[in-house]
């Protein structure tokens, strides 16, 4: 199903977006040495309740998940990249951690994340590949439009992320959003400009890069949901949902300081 929402579904998932992107920066600098996964699920829960929201997450049971996803908010460390789920985990100095939550708010979602560094540790390699990601983001943005194509996005997107030398798995990518939380069109984090679904205004994109340091190839943890680098090497995500406007794309997700 690909949804394209009108300009009063618009406007509430800019209310969506606004939610998640001060989320994501509270629990980030919530988020220290010692801190619990656990506890940082805690604090989302408590935070998405308060702002009258609904979890995208708490019910979700696809295909290729064991069960419920039973949490509030995505924590992945290190060799965790996609669907971590939460557990009784003591943040380190120097992990990696990314935080992946999405949220419905007015009967549209929004999606994001964010990988940082957790304490005074600032490993190169950790930096570098974070980084890579949030270019490959931004070039992804910069290529979604109207009348551009969903190949478009995922070239550009691959393009930073094969220069940086990173390979690229094109298993789980970016997605349509709207009512739901994974919609059509698929966005792979590679592809060939001019192909695939062409964009419109009122479209909404969940846009992620996400890489492995040294290979394309994943393992799923025995929680049924944590998703791994089959080399056990450290992982980076970034995420952003985007609305296709007349003018380009706006970013719905974007922190506080950063919105005009």
């Amino acid at each position: 199903m690909i949804e394209i929402l009108n300009p009063t579904e618009v406007t509430r998932a800019r209310e969506a977006g606004a939610l998640v992107a001060d989320i994501l920066q509270t629990l980030k600098s919530r988020s220290t040495v010692g801190t619990s996964l656990l506890d940082i699920d805690r604090w989302a829960k408590t935070m998405i309740v308060e702002a009258g929201a609904l979890s995208c997450y708490v019910d979700y049971e696809p295909s290729f998940g064991r069960g419920p996803f039973g949490h509030y908010i995505c924590t992945s460390v290190n060799d965790a990249v996609l669907h971590g789920l939460p557990y009784d985990y003591a943040l380190a100095d120097g992990d990696l951690l990314t935080l992946d939550l999405a949220v419905s708010k007015g009967g549209v979602a929004a999606d994001a994340a964010v990988s940082f560094v957790v304490g005074e540790s600032r490993p190169p390699e950790s930096v570098a590949m974070i980084s890579a990601t949030e270019r490959a983001l931004s070039a992804g943005i910069a290529a979604a439009g109207p009348g551009a194509r969903i190949g478009d996005i995922s070239h550009a997107i691959g393009s930073v992320l094969s220069q940086a030398g990173y390979p690229i798995n094109t298993e789980f990518g970016g997605h349509g959003i709207g009512s739901t939380m994974h919609q059509g069109p698929h966005v792979s984090n590679t592809g060939r400009p001019g192909r695939g679904y062409q964009l419109r205004p009122g479209l909404l994109l969940a846009l992620e890069p996400w890489v492995m340091a040294d290979t394309d190839q994943l393992v799923t943890d025995a929680d049924g949901w944590t998703l791994r680098s089959a080399t056990g090497c450290r992982t980076a995500h970034s995420e952003h949902t985007i609305a296709i406007t007349d003018d380009g794309a706006e970013i719905l997700t974007l922190p506080k300081q950063a919105r005009p």
